[in-house]
């Protein structure tokens, strides 16, 4: 008897192609990607089109490409069949034993250099073969790398991963106020946002960050005297070592309190639900053993309450 018929005709390394092109948006830029002529990756998409019978794409003269409503399906589908296919890979060589293979993780840019040193230092030590490529973003970005398939996990807030998807909470950080170290709010064991109103506030400027702290003010009937404004929490930190005013922030630099550093954090009474930190998943997405290893040392550090050093807690 003769083996079963392909279903398709075209290969793996095609159905790459295609999903270079979906999320670059652009023929030559997935080219470049991949390192490949951009006739390979129309062929791809010539191929693909043909066998399935439905436009993938619309070709924008001078502007590359987009999805069709339908070709959006379809390269959701190749995202998920790629990233499977690597798991896959990643499990059939840990079969003898060693957890092996690339565990990519996507980290809100302002909690990363606090949060990945302690997540990561001894997990590259209990599984030294498996490699780790980071992804940097505000909070929206970083959803984006994984609902795209570009990261197998997300670590960033509650507040922005949708109920579809699954969170592992891994710690609670209330926000604090980052005063200059000589403010006279500084003498105080903690500060009031009515206070604060009254004095420059700069503001990190983020995606879902900025709405998040200018209605801790609202909520009170207050309007924070914002007087500048910065995408980066460390720029923040340093304009306030500068005397150009406070900033709010929910995650504390290791060295946070003292002359040295020049600034002094303290905690806001006024009651609100702090947001949490912790790890987002997609829901329908097949957890490797990578996955689960990351998670499992994750939950560990947490029961060792390995992250009370970089939260402002009252008084």
């Amino acid at each position: 008897m003769g083996g079963a018929p392909d279903m398709f005709g075209f290969t793996f390394k095609q159905l790459r192609y295609i999903e270079a092109a979906a999320r670059t948006g652009s023929i030559a830029n997935a080219a470049l990607e991949l390192n490949i002529s951009q006739s390979s990756i129309t062929a791809a998409i010539d191929k693909c089109e043909q066998e399935l019978g439905y436009e993938l794409f619309i070709r924008v003269p001078a502007k590359g490409i987009a999805t069709t409503p339908s070709g959006e399906e379809a390269v959701r589908l190749i995202r998920g069949f790629i990233d499977s296919a690597r798991h896959f890979e990643g499990d059939m060589r840990s079969v003898g034993g060693k957890t092996t293979g690339t565990l990519r993780i996507a980290c809100y840019g302002t909690s990363a250099p606090h949060v990945l040193p302690r997540l990561l230092k001894h997990f590259v030590s209990i599984y030294p073969e498996i490699s780790i490529k980071l992804l940097e973003g505000d909070m929206r970005t970083i959803m984006d790398y994984l609902e795209n398939g570009d990261a197998d996990v997300a670590l960033t807030y509650d507040m922005v991963v949708p109920a579809q998807h699954n969170f592992a909470p891994l710690f609670e950080a209330p926000p604090h106020a980052v005063l200059q170290y000589d403010d006279p709010l500084a003498n105080r064991p903690d500060v009031r946002l009515a206070d604060l109103a009254k004095k420059p506030m700069i503001m990190l400027d983020l995606p879902h960050a900025r709405e998040y702290f200018t209605k801790m003010f609202e909520r009170l009937n207050l309007t924070p005297n914002i007087v500048h404004s910065t995408r980066s929490a460390e720029i923040a930190r340093a304009l306030v070592v500068g005397g150009f005013g406070f900033t709010i922030l929910n995650i504390c630099h290791a060295e946070h309190d003292g002359r040295e550093s020049g600034y002094i954090v303290r905690h806001i009474t006024d009651r609100t639900r702090p947001p949490v930190f912790g790890i987002a998943r997609l829901a329908n997405a097949r957890q490797s053993r990578i996955v689960q290893a990351f998670l499992e040392h994750c939950m560990n550090l947490k029961r060792q309450n390995a992250f009370e050093e970089i939260v402002v807690r009252p008084n």
